[in-house]
């Protein structure tokens, strides 16, 4: 397939750049900043339409976004413009040229009031400005483009950059006290995981909506006290505290667990979140255990 990827500066449209690519797959990467892609920003209509043009794909898979949680919070108009009017370009554009579209969306689209996994067509209801942004994108999408993937995830720690494995073995390796909330609940994710999914969905051409996450769903406190484990930091205390001792613009869903039914059905699991929290580990060179 001839493939146009958004955000390919970024962890997850890089690799999927990469993966889909060792695939044997035609793949371009579009993105507002980084080396060795086409530059565009998809909060311009003219500018999109005219990369999707030139690239004419058979599917743009579509993981940019603004996911500075707490920046949407203190910024919705722009969260809205950038992750659903942003989507809503992509859409229009790539069915301008007969090309499907993947949503990259998020386990936030839910309010969390439940005690039980969500699974696809459970109905979201938004209650964070970043989510209501990309709750945003998927109506859009839905709307505009049938030929259409949506897809939800949760928590995602990747290779490069600083996720929340990294920023928490960074504070532990400095001797800093750790707070970690236990009543905020989803599925980590491993991004090399997730991109492997999504390069066999895509190649299913069943389009619809779809939960893939890393099997299993902890608390924040219980995937840092993990992972702490495993890399070599058994001993180094973890304070269990609840989200509203800690202060922050954004007030998270306190339990968005996602269930994989759909792609289940069509035999696409992600492992264990503590088998790829390993593996990222092991490769990162930080597993002790």
């Amino acid at each position: 397939m001839k493939i146009l990827v958004t955000g390919a500066a970024g962890r997850l449209g890089g690799r999927l750049v990469q993966t889909l690519s060792e695939r044997g797959h035609e793949v371009s990467g579009a993105d507002v900043v980084g080396e060795g892609v086409l530059r565009v920003d998809l909060t311009d209509f003219e500018a999109t339409r005219a990369v999707v043009r030139a690239c004419k794909p058979d599917i743009v898979l579509h993981p940019a976004a603004w996911t500075d949680v707490d920046g949407c919070a203190r910024d919705p108009q722009r969260a809205i413009v950038v992750n659903g009017f942003g989507t809503q370009h992509v859409g229009l554009a790539a069915a301008e040229v007969g090309a499907a579209v993947l949503y990259v969306s998020s386990n936030e689209v839910f309010d969390g009031l439940r005690s039980k996994p969500y699974s696809e067509y459970d109905v979201p209801n938004p209650g964070n400005p970043y989510a209501y942004s990309k709750w945003v994108g998927e109506r859009a999408l839905m709307n505009i483009n049938p030929r259409h993937y949506i897809v939800r995830t949760a928590w995602l720690f990747a290779h490069g950059g600083k996720n929340f494995i990294q920023a928490v073995l960074s504070a532990a390796e400095a001797g800093k006290p750790l707070r970690v909330v236990t009543d905020e609940v989803a599925n980590p994710t491993y991004n090399d995981d997730l991109t492997a999914a999504l390069a066999t969905l895509i190649e299913t051409e069943r389009y619809g909506i779809y939960h893939l996450t890393n099997e299993g769903s902890c608390s924040r406190w219980a995937f840092a006290r993990y992972f702490l484990d495993r890399a070599g930091y058994a001993g180094t205390p973890v304070e269990p505290i609840v989200v509203s001792q800690y202060g922050r613009p954004s007030v998270p869903p306190r339990y968005s667990s996602l269930q994989n039914m759909a792609g289940a059905l069509m035999g696409i699991r992600l492992r264990s979140w503590q088998s790829a929290v390993d593996d990222f580990l092991h490769r990162e060179g930080l597993l002790r255990v």
